[in-house]
C-alpha cells in the first residue's frame, strides 16, 4: 500500500480502484490539525485508516509539528492503541 501526501490539498491518501481513502489536515504555524479520516466501504477493516494516520504522525514528527487530533478516530481509537504518538499532541 502506497500512502501519498499531497501538501497542496493537505491530505494523505491511498487510492484503490476508483476510490480514495484520506486523512485531511489543516496547517497553521507549527501545528497540524488532523480533522477528518475517511475510508470507503470497500477498504474498511484492512487497517488503511491506521496506516494513513501513522503516515500523518510521522510527517508531523519529521516537520517538528504539534498535532491537534480533531478527528474522533484519531483522538480515540488510534491514540489509545499508539501511545508513542501522544508526545506529539499539543
Amino acid at each position: 500500500m502506497n500512502i501519498e501526501h499531497d501538501a497542496k490539498t493537505r491530505k494523505f491518501f491511498v487510492t484503490f480502484g476508483m476510490e480514495e481513502a484520506v486523512l485531511n489536515y489543516r496547517l497553521g504555524g507549527n501545528v497540524i490539525d488532523f480533522y477528518h479520516t475517511f475510508v470507503p466501504e470497500l477498504g474498511r477493516g484492512k487497517g488503511i485508516a491506521e496506516k494513513l494516520v501513522k503516515a500523518g504522525f510521522e510527517y508531523a514528527r519529521e516537520q517538528k509539528l504539534k498535532v491537534i487530533p480533531t478527528c474522533p478516530y484519531i483522538s480515540g481509537a488510534f491514540l489509545s492503541r499508539h501511545p508513542q504518538y501522544q508526545s506529539l499532541v499539543g
